[in-house]
């Protein structure tokens, strides 16, 4: 520790940054370093969001950057799988090489350029205006996160953005249905307290009894993959007991006559039955959603990574809809918040289509839930190369087998990384990423409606390079220019000003704090209008039955791989294999740190005790979970709180932890959106 007499003769300054992995709360932070060196990590009040300062991951920051492990050269794969240690001249030399080649023959488009969402930024993102100037690669259509989600709300709101998140305070009923906010979204949970504080009730539906569920005046365990008949259900007792706001219907929504008719499809036994809980349960929440006002549904996004997960996320929207909970304080659905990305293509789910017509560069497009089958399968070139960078896609993407063997298919493989992730060993040539203290940045945020500052507070160590600047030494050695900085910092300023300048914000605003993005809504459809074709809140949608080919209302079906379907796989594996989020880790990040691994340092299996003992299973015993796709051992550890017939493992552990879950899902895309629905992924388990 340093005293304060001791810094009286060292460099010391305070930067505003803000935190640019995938999570919602991308909380703001002040940082302090001394002699160059991150000394300390603390709140920033500006961003009412996150105030109460950043998590443990965030905090463990100032390992980060000094990691042992961290990668701070060019490595190049050896004839025997080892990395060794080259110059930058040898690997830009050794890339220049190939993709010159490569754009001879068989063209351009035998790159792919893999781009994930490990670091958010404006200038982070800037890359993919370099493989336009190369003259196009294939790329990657859909997401792994969150499209079934934003396209359901995009079908029926028409925009993906909530009230501002200290919002939720003022609601009466909060609806946390498949988000466990205590871990996946922290700083929510303090307006979530604060709601309960005033009286609110609160509501958690999920499988697993998580931390979140401790604090639920109702808790519901719903089977994996038919949250939308219980939507179904409770609309039916919503409509039968007269508890709809018909002004609001009749106002502002299209096709309630119709959604009713589907809603008394299927009686309310029929529903409980589906969904494997009691009538009570489903009788308590409508009650609460039809005498609590103002209601906020918070929807996580686990439940919308099945094949039916678009018309579950419309089904439960609807409640919303019924009741007249949308344009109000208090009142809402909380899904995505897109109101800072403003620089964004994400702001309209279109984004993640397949390109339908051509921009003057030629480029193919393969499908990110199907990444592994849908790269041995091109042809037209066949892949040569892979580029990737901010993603660890041999862990994280669905059929992780499938993946390695696609990797390994082709004849070069570039990765920019930290760190030796999975996909890191796949490459033959491994470049060194810098981190979020080393490059200037515009982020905004999926949760909250800020514009944040990441700024350059330390000089990259080693041969560290910057992306932007990789991609400029690139494109003069091929002889085309692009848009975007190198490694100037006066560069990087200049660009991200003009960026930055029509919407009448400077660097110097964002260098002392956030900032709301421009237009925002502290009220998400305060004036209750809604950029949908009829301009109205459409429960029924005829562009989900043209770009989809779904149903125009928001039917109940079972998802694909479902215990109830008829398929061999339903009758050799009974058990839901649920691979959710942990507050440990952002999927396959942190989890390396020694001061994250002493707090969860092996993968586990959570199960069930009542389906352990059926198949001789004891707390601690090595299980194989395993399904027709793949397998993994692992430790088990018993979990009362789990619903019966269930496995979970968290997500994000390497292979090399023995813990990377994707080696049992199937590569398949959502019902809408392109999302990747691997939580579609049946198993079984027997001790190993």
């Amino acid at each position: 520790m340093v005293s304060p007499g001791a810094l009286q003769n060292k460099s010391m300054a305070v930067y505003t940054t803000a935190c640019p992995r995938n999570c919602y709360s991308t909380c703001a932070m002040r940082v302090e370093v001394v002699d160059g060196r991150l000394r300390r990590i603390q709140p920033h009040p500006d961003n009412r969001a996150t105030s109460e300062g950043p998590c443990l991951k965030g905090l463990s920051y100032v390992e980060r950057v000094v990691s042992p492990d961290r990668i701070l050269h060019p490595l190049k794969r050896r004839p025997d799988g080892t990395f060794g240690r080259i110059s930058w001249r040898e690997a830009l030399d050794l890339i220049t090489e190939r993709l010159e080649a490569y754009r001879h023959d068989p063209g351009s488009q035998s790159v792919l350029y893999y781009a994930a969402s490990g670091t958010k930024g404006l200038l982070n993102a800037a890359g993919s205006s370099f493989w336009r100037a190369y003259g196009g690669s294939t790329t990657t259509y859909g997401d792994l996160c969150w499209p079934a989600g934003l396209e359901a709300t995009r079908l029926t709101l028409g925009a993906n953005l909530h009230n501002a998140p200290w919002d939720l305070e003022n609601a009466s009923l909060i609806v946390l249905w498949g988000k466990n906010s205590a871990e996946t979204n922290i700083h929510q949970t303090t307006f979530v307290d604060r709601a309960i504080e005033k009286g609110a009730k609160l509501v958690v539906i999920d499988p697993r009894r998580t931390q979140t569920a401790e604090r639920a005046d109702l808790f519901i365990q719903p089977r994996p993959g038919t949250d939308g008949a219980l939507a179904l259900a409770v609309a039916r007792l919503l409509i039968e007991g007269g508890r709809v706001d018909r002004e609001f219907l009749g106002r502002h929504v299209l096709g309630f006559r119709r959604f009713r008719e589907v809603a008394l499809e299927i009686s309310l036994g029929e529903s409980a039955a589906i969904c494997e809980i009691p009538v009570s349960d489903i009788e308590r929440l409508a009650e609460a959603l039809g005498t609590l006002a103002p209601a906020t549904i918070c929807a996580g996004f686990g439940m919308q990574r099945y094949t039916n997960s678009g018309q579950t996320m419309r089904a439960i929207l609807a409640l919303l809809v019924l009741t007249g909970n949308l344009g109000k304080p208090g009142a809402g659905w909380q899904f995505a918040n897109l109101q800072s990305a403003v620089f964004d293509e994400v702001a309209d789910p279109i984004a993640f289509y397949p390109p339908e017509k051509p921009d003057g560069v030629a480029r193919v497009s393969i499908s990110t839930a199907r990444l592994g089958r849908d790269m041995l399968a091109a042809d037209d070139p066949p892949l040569k190369m892979a580029w990737v960078e901010r993603g660890n896609p041999v862990t994280q993407n669905p059929e992780t087998h499938r993946v390695i063997e696609a990797f390994r298919a082709l004849d070069f493989r570039v990765v920019v990384d930290q760190f030796l992730t999975d996909t890191a060993r796949e490459a033959d040539l491994v470049l060194p990423a810098k981190t979020m203290f080393e490059q200037t940045d515009v982020i905004g945020a999926y949760w909250h409606p800020y514009l944040q500052l990441k700024q350059k507070m330390l000089d990259p160590p080693g041969e560290v390079k910057t992306e932007t600047e990789v991609y400029q030494l690139l494109a003069g050695r091929l002889g085309f220019e692009i848009d975007f900085p190198g490694t100037d910092d006066a560069e990087v300023d200049a660009w991200l000003e003009r960026k930055l300048a029509r919407f009448d914000i400077t660097l110097d605003q964002l260098r002392e704090g956030p900032v709301l993005a421009p237009g925002h809504q502290e009220i998400a459809f305060a004036d209750l209008r809604f950029p949908t074709p009829s301009g109205k809140i459409e429960l029924y949608s005829e562009d989900a039955a043209e770009r989809w080919d779904a149903d125009p209302l928001p039917r109940f079906a079972e998802s694909e791989e479902s215990p109830r379907r008829a398929t061999s796989t339903a009758s050799r594996y009974p058990l839901y294999f649920m691979t959710p989020n942990t507050k440990n880790r952002i999927h396959s990040q942190f989890n390396n740190l020694a001061m994250i691994r002493r707090l969860s340092d092996r993968p586990l299996a959570m199960i069930h005790p009542r389906d352990a003992r059926e198949r001789g299973v004891v707390d601690g015993d090595k299980v194989r979970i395993f399904n027709d796709r793949g397998s993994l051992e692992l430790e088990a550890s018993f979990d009362h709180g789990l619903r019966r017939g269930c496995v979970a493992v968290t997500n994000g552990w390497w292979m090399t932890d023995g813990g990377a879950v994707n080696v049992c899902s199937q590569g398949r895309e959502t019902d809408m959106g392109h999302g990747a629905a691997f939580h579609d992924n049946l198993v079984d388990f027997e001790k190993a």
